[in-house]
């Protein structure tokens, strides 16, 4: 894809471009920009969004049994209740039981322990073991002091700070859809990976030997009540072709293939309608190839190409010739969208 002999240069910016100059239907962007999560300190940086550890019994909450209830220090929803705290001499705060559907577990890559992570922000609250026998219910959810707050019973809980949400994009080169949806506001972070594939992890000459069936994609996180799902989806259907199957412009294979890769069973149904919406507007001559499928074996490609047009614009001639106009014409299109 990358390895682009010069005499295709000018098919390729035509080819890249052509998209945005289709008509797009009017998007407001009425939403208060608000910050999506409480701030956090440093330390707590560490720990909840970097997934450190603090030191064992230095933690405010590790011999703390008031009544009430822990939140989610980031976006504050509520965690656990002290009566499933107990005392298990770790070095940190112990709960054999969360509040229901408040705490989700993912296994650590390297497949030994489980991670808990709050299912409202994704904020890292520590790890749960299972099978000590220190509880009836037998697990302990070990959780580091600084991912949580406290509030006594009696007191009024704060309310849930609005969490941010992730959509996965395939709409061909991931270096060319990765620096537009970073431009918009309310996107915090766009992830170049790859998705839809036989295994997950795969290197990125399996993908373009084309023996994995993973499409390129970009994953976006988002503020919802900032820059909606629909809105997004509907930038993504003027941004590329997804008429052309398996390619976009000079890129040819199923890596390419044109998919919405929903997390989420409102996020499929809106991927749904604004599909129709596209396709009942007539806004593309031919039909609509594009897939929604639900996001399964999702990866991050390698380091080298997360913020691949920022890291070289001025070095590589792709980005130079081929991407510049398509972020060019992206921001004159979608002004009223683009980040300050």
């Amino acid at each position: 894809m990358k390895h682009i002999h010069l005499m295709l240069f000018l098919f390729l910016v035509i080819s890249c471009n052509a998209q945005i100059d289709k008509n797009s239907s009017d998007i407001n962007l009425d939403h208060k920009n608000t910050m999506p999560f409480n701030p956090l300190t440093e330390s707590e940086k560490r720990v909840i969004l970097e997934k450190g550890t603090e030191y064992p019994n230095t933690g405010e909450y590790n011999n703390h049994y008031k009544k009430g209830t822990y939140v989610c220090r980031q976006c504050n929803q509520p965690l656990y209740t002290s009566s499933d705290k107990f005392k298990s001499n770790c070095g940190w705060p112990s709960f054999d039981d969360e509040i229901q559907g408040a705490v989700k577990r993912v296994i650590d890559a390297d497949g030994r322990r489980t991670e808990i992570i709050c299912s409202n922000c994704d904020g890292h609250l520590g790890h749960v073991f299972e099978g000590e026998q220190l509880t009836k219910k037998n697990t302990r959810h070990c959780v580091n002091s600084i991912s949580l707050q406290f509030y006594e019973e009696g007191d009024k809980l704060p309310s849930t700070i609005t969490s941010l949400e992730t959509i996965t994009l395939g709409a061909g080169c991931f270096w060319c859809v990765e620096v537009l949806f970073q431009k918009l506001k309310g996107v915090s972070h766009v992830e170049s990976g790859y998705a839809g594939g036989k295994i997950k992890n795969p290197t990125y000459k399996m993908v373009c030997d084309g023996n994995t069936g993973a499409v390129e994609v970009a994953q976006i996180t988002y503020n919802p009540s900032i820059i909606s799902t629909e809105t997004l989806i509907d930038i993504f259907y003027h941004v590329h072709d997804p008429t052309t199957l398996n390619r976009q412009g000079n890129d040819v294979g199923d890596q390419y293939r044109s998919v919405i890769f929903y997390n989420s069973d409102e996020q499929q149904i809106i991927a749904e309608q604004v599909t129709q919406k596209i396709k009942d507007s007539n806004l593309w001559d031919d039909p609509i190839v594009t897939s929604i499928e639900a996001l399964y074996n999702y990866s991050k490609a390698e380091d080298y190409h997360q913020n691949y047009y920022s890291n070289n614009a001025t070095t590589n001639s792709y980005c130079s010739l081929v991407i510049r106009p398509k972020v060019e014409k992206f921001m004159a299109k979608y002004s009223n969208l683009i980040k300050k």
